[in-house]
């Protein structure tokens, strides 16, 4: 990934076909879904969302909001927006310049904070033992909160283990409820472990129709730790939102491509944090509980990976 955060400018569902349909259900029963990891229904007045249990017992929502290139008054008000439609899980990262933006966000939803699962992030600036320290007070100052459910290093760069260390201590403090990495591969998994007290719980990566990351799905799933999809829709790179295969598969069950990869991530045991600016979008994004994609519709998404990342910027 690139010092700086760069957006390509891609509107989401400005590929979507105009005869897409909104589902308007005031309440998504979930239908289940993979086993791989554990699973909770829980309810909110909203949705209901499912959650998966991490390897340490925690429960995380496995259908969240992400809030990359949400900054300032704009991004308060969508996570206020998420959260209003029943989103849980919300995840930002230092990185982002925009944990001062979920924080306010938090605060204009009236939700209380322990009914929220917030995931942020250590940037590589600030990796080490002491730097990781400071950093984790500087994200709870601007997050307004004094824990975080999940703290992840953003990247396998920098003085690693030092800031496993000091985020191993915190999680012992209890200002984390569960750590974990993001970005890292099976190697750099391996020498966490070889030098660590505490498993990470997720490892967040690429991972859409585009790029299936099936490899690490298997290696992650043999040691315990959770997939999360940063990015499930690719950005709509490569023509994601107009995919053929994809579209007709939608076609089929009445919904819009991108609740068929939201629901393939699900049924796969994916977490997943679509991002997006439409209050609308956010709501489409929850309406996945209410189908499930058959066997035959599983095997023609396999057929549509391209084995490569979409942000070659990133890597």
């Amino acid at each position: 990934m690139n010092e700086k955060i760069i957006s390509n400018g891609i509107n989401r569902r400005g590929f979507l076909k105009t005869s897409a349909k909104l589902a308007s259900s005031a309440m998504i029963l979930s239908l289940g879904g993979s086993k791989l990891f554990g699973r909770e229904n829980i309810g909110t007045a909203a949705v209901a969302i499912d959650k998966v249990t991490l390897n340490n017992g925690t429960k995380m929502p496995i259908l969240g909001f992400g809030t990359l290139y949400l900054n300032d008054e704009k991004g308060a008000n969508c996570v206020a927006d998420a959260i209003s439609l029943g989103y849980r899980l919300l995840d930002t990262a230092r990185i982002y310049g925009n944990e001062e933006a979920v924080g306010n966000g938090i605060k204009l939803s009236g939700i209380k904070r322990e009914e929220l699962f917030v995931t942020s992030k250590l940037w590589v600036d600030d990796s080490g033992y002491e730097n990781a320290k400071k950093a984790f007070d500087v994200t709870l100052k601007k997050l307004g909160t004094d824990y975080l459910d999940l703290y992840l290093i953003h990247r396998p760069r920098g003085d690693v283990k030092g800031s496993w260390k000091a985020m191993e201590e915190l999680y012992a403090a209890g200002r984390i409820k569960a750590i974990g990495v993001s970005n890292f591969d099976e190697q750099q998994l391996k020498d966490l472990l070889a030098d660590s007290k505490v498993k990470p719980v997720i490892n967040q990566i690429e991972t859409h129709a585009y790029f299936q990351e099936t490899s690490a799905y298997d290696w992650l799933k043999k040691y315990g730790v959770q997939m999360e999809a940063w990015s499930p829709f690719a950005e709509g790179r490569n023509g994601l939102f107009t995919n053929a295969t994809i579209d007709e598969i939608g076609k089929k069950y009445n919904k819009t491509v991108a609740q068929v990869c939201l629901r393939w991530h699900y049924q796969r045991g994916i977490v997943a944090i679509p991002r997006s600016s439409q209050k609308a979008h956010m709501k489409e994004n929850l309406e996945i509980f209410d189908f499930k994609l058959d066997e035959a519709d599983m095997r023609k998404i396999l057929g549509v990976d391209l084995n490569k990342s979409q942000f070659p910027e990133w890597t």
